[in-house]
């Protein structure tokens, strides 16, 4: 068995710089714990603030391993720019740097395969209006049709129209993306909607004939989501449980 190298970043970076990784890293931790993982694949990234340098975790890591101090500093082209004997995995890095390339506001981008998300995601009608966590991801929810492997620098444009302003994607035969303007934000959008997938999937392996939220409270949502979607998603209040979590979890991502 190969050990890890081990890195301490936290003396070397600013305390700025430090936080963001202790967060991402944490965020890496807790997809693992709710089996939103897939081995060494999928990719959560944060910009650094004021600059154009992201952290990415590094290629060959489990989302278990991953630490503040080995996750991996790149630019928009994916050329990492920290002293690391890490190397990231560029092709899937190519939908992380198509969003933070054009939406000032994605701090935080996170992209999952999870089984709900991929299959609502090919789904003809794709998310229905059928759980209150549901309405969270609906207002500002859009697909991305598939194109294979993220490797074409043609899609990165394609993907870009099609996310748009919104803050939510489902990414038809692949999985799901959010973002947020800050970790816990993207946290607890992936969350709700990896959720309102899980129910969708649940009633329609039921039998039943489903009940849709009604159209006049749909309506009356999206209202309310032109006011409130691009502010507070409850990321602020949930995030520092999240981090209580995964330091009870295992507190060597702080490392």
């Amino acid at each position: 068995m190969h050990e890890l190298p081990h890195l301490d970043l936290k003396e070397s970076v600013s305390e700025q710089e430090w936080q963001l990784r202790v967060d991402l890293a944490a965020c890496y931790r807790l997809v693992a714990h709710f089996g939103w993982d897939d081995l060494i694949y999928t990719h959560l990234s944060a910009r650094l603030p004021g600059s154009d340098h992201y952290l990415v975790n590094a290629f060959g890591l489990t989302f278990d391993e991953v630490t503040a101090s080995n996750l991996v500093k790149v630019d928009l082209a994916g050329n990492i720019l920290d002293d690391t004997p890490f190397k990231i995995n560029p092709a899937g890095f190519t939908i992380h740097s198509a969003i933070h390339e054009v939406r000032e506001d994605a701090h935080c981008v996170i992209h999952l395969h999870t089984r709900e998300t991929a299959v609502v995601a090919t789904q003809k009608q794709g998310l229905l209006p059928y759980s209150q966590y549901s309405m969270f991801s609906l207002p500002s929810l859009s697909y991305h049709e598939y194109e294979g492997l993220a490797v074409d620098e043609g899609e990165k444009q394609r993907l870009q129209s099609d996310l748009g302003q919104n803050n939510h994607m489902l990414l038809v035969n692949h999985g799901a993306l959010t973002l947020g303007p800050t970790v816990g934000d993207a946290f607890m959008r992936m969350y709700d909607l990896q959720r309102a997938c899980e129910i969708q999937l649940m009633l329609q392996s039921s039998g039943q004939e489903a009940s849709p939220v009604p159209q006049p409270i749909l309506d009356n949502i999206y209202q309310q989501a032109k006011v409130v979607h691009t502010g507070s998603t409850g990321g602020q209040v949930a995030w520092p449980a999240m981090l209580r979590k995964a330091q009870r979890l295992d507190p060597s991502f702080m490392e």
